[in-house]
């Protein structure tokens, strides 16, 4: 008799079909709503009043000041600016260009006695200026007298006068003036249109036999002089699927 203790015929097995233990459930996720606040509370339950901060006007806004983000410059004190003298280094200055003034030589008194002194009128001659140039009257050179030969001769009358001009195509006595075709301008009929047609042949190319394309070496490609002797040597043909002989056998 064993001496462990009798727990019944029931042992561990694989359970024939699904049973709750074998899938987990979501816990308590799912739970009532809400009694605190005003968003998603309990429907069943009284809901107090509830407020909110508004928002600061539009018109306030406007009336904001920076505050103290002002950046008040060194020196500056409640009453205005401090007026403490206050001395910076600059550059030296250029020095002052000099008075070019002239000097007695630089004068020529010979030469102004025409302007001093009481003189004839002088002319010179000059070159044409620009507003002369500007005045395109024709010279005598661009007036003539009309031809005493010709046709236009003012005061005299004028015999006739022919021409020799070129072929003209309208009003010739060769124009065309009904415009029909020439005996050029038909086309010859092929006979196989009106008639009955005769056979027709055509050449074709000639065409390739089917075969290896690949290229071959000749019999200028081997060289049987360079090649190498073989020797004769002695052996059985051996075969991989024939069965060792054992003579030798082990009792």
């Amino acid at each position: 008799m064993s001496a462990d203790a009798w727990v019944g015929s029931w042992r561990p097995h694989r359970p024939r079909g699904p049973i709750a233990a074998l899938y987990g459930s979501p816990g308590p996720k799912y739970g009532l709503p809400t009694n605190v606040g005003y968003r998603l509370h309990d429907p069943s339950r009284g809901r107090a009043p509830a407020y909110s901060f508004g928002v600061r006007a539009g018109g306030r806004q406007e009336e904001r000041s920076p505050g103290p983000a002002y950046l008040l410059p060194p020196g500056t004190t409640a009453r205005g600016k401090d007026g403490t003298p206050a001395f910076s280094i600059y550059g030296r200055p250029r020095d002052l260009p000099p008075l070019r003034t002239p000097g007695p030589g630089c004068y020529s008194p010979e030469r102004a006695s025409r302007l001093a002194f009481p003189s004839a009128p002088a002319c010179s001659l000059r070159s044409r200026t620009r507003q002369g140039t500007a005045q395109q009257t024709p010279g005598p050179a661009a007036y003539r007298l009309p031809p005493m030969l010709g046709p236009r001769v003012v005061n005299k009358s004028a015999a006739p006068n022919f021409s020799m001009p070129g072929r003209s195509n309208v009003g010739a006595f060769y124009e065309d003036l009904c415009k029909t075709p020439g005996p050029c301008s038909y086309r010859v009929v092929d006979a196989d249109v009106y008639k009955r047609r005769a056979p027709q042949y055509s050449m074709l190319a000639r065409n390739a036999l089917p075969g290896d394309t690949g290229t071959k070496p000749g019999p200028g490609a081997y060289s049987p002089e360079q090649g190498r002797q073989r020797g004769l040597t002695f052996g059985i043909r051996h075969s991989n699927y024939l069965t060792p002989l054992i003579v030798d056998v082990l009792d």
